[in-house]
């Protein structure tokens, strides 16, 4: 099985503060994961250093630099599962069928998207929508979150929730 840590929105600008905060995340949330997915709006890229050795996939999300030099979009492969990375862009209303437009007609097993804020864990059509929220502002969440993937013959997934 592999296991991987996803993340979305965490919008950290320090870098003292946000090694930090992503190295507690490692800690309490990410020890045993095997890859770490980050659907962008990381705002400073240094910090995906936080997590070591864990190998790291990202994608820039629209506050990234574009000298953060991440792709717009990705596809990643874990174990026997295809999994589309990508942050998104615009109101949230339509946000599913605007990120899934960009993979048609090949689309994945799991699609990983940001940009709300909002935790998702659903299928649809046969792919995994998954979009783990913002471990740092929930805005019209009702709790921050990170995610967590899991694949063996299919691929899971689950929100984790960070407050309380």
């Amino acid at each position: 099985m592999v296991k991987i840590g996803v993340l979305s929105d965490t919008h950290l600008t320090d870098l003292r503060q946000g090694f930090q905060f992503l190295e507690k995340l490692a800690e309490e949330y990410l020890a045993d994961v095997d890859l770490i997915l980050h659907a962008g709006d990381l705002v400073e890229p240094l910090l995906l250093k936080a997590f070591g050795d864990v190998p790291v996939f990202a994608v820039r999300g629209n506050m990234d630099p574009p000298s953060a030099n991440l792709p717009a979009k990705r596809i990643v492969r874990a174990g026997s599962a295809r999994i589309g990375l990508i942050h998104g862009w615009g109101p949230i209303g339509n946000l599913e069928e605007r990120v899934a437009g960009e993979f048609f007609p090949d689309m994945p097993d799991c699609l990983v998207y940001g940009h709300s804020h909002l935790p998702v864990c659903h299928q649809k059509e046969g792919v995994l929508f998954f979009n783990p929220g913002s471990p740092t502002e929930k805005r019209q969440a009702p709790f921050r979150s990170i995610g967590i993937l899991e694949v063996d013959q299919k691929i899971h997934g689950r929100i984790i929730r960070l407050d309380g």
